[in-house]
């Protein structure tokens, strides 16, 4: 199915992109959620006289963004677990722990925002989590999982 996005979606394209994907995902995701319009003639001449707009918005989500990844630059989030003496978790640390946890610090972060590559976290220690705020927009904050007392 082609359609044109009406904003960055990392691995598919950029504002105005003329893309095609699969049916489902177009009608199920990116139509509702706002994000494209089907490619047909009439919405290529709306998308035409909205660009300037979609583009302002654009540039202001990102400016957003990098004053976001500005205030979470450097942070460091502490979240206390129990744990064997070897330091292998009776559980895992896992998005929603460390977005609970950035929440009690003040900081502002969704569990969509925070990835794991390598899954949730099984071991105490220093870890190094990446959080997309923006397609552009990544920054490194610090997690340390700690025994509890």
């Amino acid at each position: 199915m082609e359609i044109i996005l009406l904003e960055r979606i990392g691995g598919l394209g950029n504002l105005g992109d003329q893309v095609k994907v699969r049916p489902g995902y177009a009608r199920n995701y990116l139509i509702p959620a706002g994000k494209a319009v089907p490619a047909t003639k009439e919405q290529k001449a709306a998308f035409e006289t909205r660009r300037a707009a979609l583009e302002a918005a654009a540039a202001d989500t990102i400016t957003q963004a990098r004053a976001r990844a500005a205030a979470l630059e450097g942070a460091r989030l502490e979240i206390e677990v129990k744990a064997s003496e070897e330091g292998t978790l009776y559980g895992s640390v896992n998005v929603h722990d460390i977005a609970d946890a950035a929440d009690a610090a003040g900081l502002e972060l969704h569990r969509s925002e925070i990835h794991l590559p390598a899954g949730p976290l099984k071991e105490v220690g220093e870890h190094d989590v990446t959080v997309t705020l923006h397609p552009e927009v990544d920054v490194h904050i610090t997690v340390s999982v700690v025994t509890q007392v």
